[in-house]
């Protein structure tokens, strides 16, 4: 019998949908805006997101080398609405240390 070599497809040449449902918004504000002269860029991101995962989103996406990756949770409060409680969504950020020289413009879209 002879067989043929089956056609591997490579899954580098596109992105996974997966990378861009990864990186939710980068989040925006006065500490943040001071990260970024130390080369820091802040991303929300889905709780149940590793490291890992959100290390090779990022280089895949934007190009760049991660120097190294810092997560933060924070819960949501319980706050009054019109009398009745109620809870905010619990948060998860990456706080992503980039190389020298390496820089992300998160102004424009992916």
């Amino acid at each position: 019998m002879i067989f043929k070599k089956k056609e591997i497809k490579k899954k580098d040449d596109k992105l996974s949908t997966k990378f861009y449902d990864l990186i939710q918004k980068p989040v925006i504000t006065e500490k943040t805006t001071l990260l970024s002269n130390n080369s820091q860029v802040v991303f929300s991101i889905p709780m149940d997101a590793s490291k890992a995962i959100v290390k090779q989103a990022v280089e895949k996406l934007f190009g760049v080398n991660i120097k190294k990756i810092n997560i933060i949770v924070s819960k949501g409060k319980t706050k009054r609405f019109k009398g009745k409680m109620g809870k905010r969504k619990n948060e998860k950020k990456a706080i992503i240390s980039l190389e020298k020289g390496q820089k992300i413009d998160i102004t424009t879209g992916i």
